[in-house]
């Protein structure tokens, strides 16, 4: 079950072109609001609803059904793509999926009702399957 909207006002959006250096930290989500413990992100990119999916599905598999967890992104910006061995120019091309830009700062995964163990090697297996470096940080603890 891949993450996208409902509706979106615009099918294709423009390009954002600021560098990764200069974009700074995110104000928002920076927080755990759920769990005890979280996987947050130290450098930003943008993360496709399929990597989210990889991820979650991680997660959902090593925490059981006791554990609960939350997923704190929406993929909702669409990205497009041309098809191969298409030649320059004749427009932009069709959209391809949904994606997010994550900014460090980030929290992506919060996870609860597990022993810390567990938890830090769950969130550690889904951080490997998104572009972006990431970090756990537990409740209490200055990050």
């Amino acid at each position: 079950m891949l993450l996208y909207p409902k509706k979106v006002k615009f099918r294709r959006w423009q390009t954002d072109r600021i560098h990764p250096d200069r974009r700074g930290r995110d104000s928002r989500g920076t927080k755990l609001q759920f769990g005890a413990f979280g996987l947050k992100a130290t450098t930003g990119a943008r993360v496709t609803s399929r990597h989210i999916e990889s991820a979650r599905k991680v997660v959902t598999r090593e925490v059981g059904k006791l554990g609960k967890y939350w997923t704190r992104i929406f993929p909702d910006r669409p990205y497009t793509a041309k098809a191969a061995e298409v030649g320059m120019g004749k427009g932009k091309g069709n959209p391809e999926g949904f994606c997010l830009e994550v900014l460090p700062g980030r929290i992506i995964f919060e996870v609860d009702n597990i022993p810390e163990a567990q938890a830090r090697e769950v969130l550690r297996k889904a951080g490997s399957k998104l572009p972006i470096k990431t970090k756990i940080i537990a409740r209490g603890e200055v990050s």
